[in-house]
């Protein structure tokens, strides 16, 4: 089993930034992929930022140029850099990792808890 924890989520007026982290532990062989996602209320949860083994990064198109998705130095955290915060950014941010375990050598998904980022007017 992999355990994600995430933190650095909080209430932040509109315009600054936050810095969420997710490190993932337990049986893990390979890291594949690690991403944010996000979820307001009434809203369908969202992809926000990814980032493979080979270090490729994505982003949805509302936060290009905003939010900055990096591995750690130890490869099994992520971070998520988030600028220039907007109002619309409010929701649980969720940490998400595609994993390949020890045993059985196979790949599962895995989901953290959850993190509330809330961006005032």
């Amino acid at each position: 089993q992999v355990q994600l924890v995430e933190s650095g989520g909080g209430l932040v007026q509109a315009g600054g930034s936050l810095r969420l982290s997710c490190a993932a532990s337990g049986n893990i062989f390979r890291i594949n992929r690690m991403s944010w996602y996000r979820q307001a209320p009434g809203n369908q949860r969202e992809l926000v930022a990814m980032i493979t083994s080979g270090g490729s990064a994505n982003y949805v198109d509302s936060v290009k140029g905003r939010f900055t998705i990096s591995r750690g130095n130890a490869k099994n955290t992520v971070y998520l850099q988030m600028n220039s915060l907007k109002p619309e950014d409010t929701a649980v941010y969720y940490c998400n990792t595609k994993a390949v375990l020890e045993w059985p050598n196979a790949e599962y998904e895995y989901w953290g808890q959850g993190t509330q980022v809330t961006v005032s007017s």
